[in-house]
């Protein structure tokens, strides 16, 4: 028993400690971990382990392995950032894989890395052939970052020359059921607003698996029941049709008339309207 006992006591107090040793080694994402630091996670894991289940009798012994595989690591993250040379030592070189959509096969071999292989990865990439690559590269990690061709580059609102309003980040406001009062104050808004679009899109309270609110302050509702359809919100949309119906009937009066102040005043109003139309459009429609 009292063997166990020491375990225990063993047990608790290294995860405790290793707790805090991959804290000051700083967060890194596990499938973007670079090999040597990967190694030094499993490291310290199987010392740690060796040491709580008493295979390494020598607590002292342990904790001296456990040291050496955590501040080193810290001490060379720290030399990198101020030597070029130890951060290529320590962390390795991209490889470029693909430059002007030609493929590079010295690099290929060197990375170790098969056609077959680099094919996967390119489609990973939503790109399904090489033609379409002007660069790929890959990193250290192992990731492969690809850059299209520009002619096959998905479309942006700023390759269009388009504005589009800036988004927040939505708001759960309902989640299983319940309201989340704190959201609700966090946008500006109470529970008799989220009661009143509950009633106007007919659905109930306990039915609503999500409620999100936009930066906009539409409310998106995802229910229990799927087969009941939430009708969208399109109160952006209506809006803006309703100005554009104004614009073109304002047109129209200008056209129609014979009177000539009132097709000048028609005409005033509707340029107005359309220059208005102009500067809402990125905030009602994107």
């Amino acid at each position: 028993m009292p063997e166990l006992i020491e375990i225990l006591i063993r047990s608790v107090g290294l995860f405790l400690l290793v707790i805090i040793l991959v804290r000051l080694m700083g967060k890194r994402n596990a499938s973007r971990m670079i090999p040597y630091r990967f190694v030094t996670y499993v490291a310290i894991g199987v010392i740690a382990a060796l040491t709580a289940a008493n295979v390494i009798p020598n607590i002292l012994s342990g904790l001296i392995a456990l040291g050496v595989f955590a501040l080193l690591p810290i001490a060379l993250d720290y030399l990198s950032l101020r030597s070029k040379m130890v951060h290529d030592l320590v962390h390795g070189k991209e490889a470029v894989l693909i430059k002007q959509g030609q493929i590079m096969e010295e690099n290929l071999r060197q990375v170790r890395l098969t056609g077959e292989e680099l094919l996967g990865e390119l489609r990973n990439k939503d790109a399904f052939s090489v033609a379409d690559v002007e660069f790929a590269v890959m990193e250290s990690t192992g990731d492969i970052n690809v850059m299209k061709k520009s002619h096959k580059r998905t479309v942006t609102s700023y390759d269009l020359g388009k504005k589009v309003s800036p988004k927040a980040e939505p708001q759960t406001v309902v989640l299983d059921g319940n309201i989340l009062n704190d959201s609700l104050t966090a946008i500006g808004l109470n529970q008799g607003w989220l009661n009143e679009q509950l009633e106007s899109a007919g659905v109930s309270l306990d039915n609503v698996f999500l409620g999100q609110v936009d930066s906009s302050g539409e409310l998106y509702l995802d229910l229990f029941d799927d087969s009941i359809q939430v009708p969208q919100p399109k109160v952006r949309e209506e809006l803006y049709a309703s100005l554009e119906k104004i614009q073109a009937e304002l047109m129209m009066y200008s056209e129609g008339t014979k009177d000539q102040e009132a097709k000048s005043m028609y005409a005033e109003n509707a340029d107005r309207l359309k220059y208005l139309l102009e500067k809402i459009e990125p905030y009602l429609l994107r």
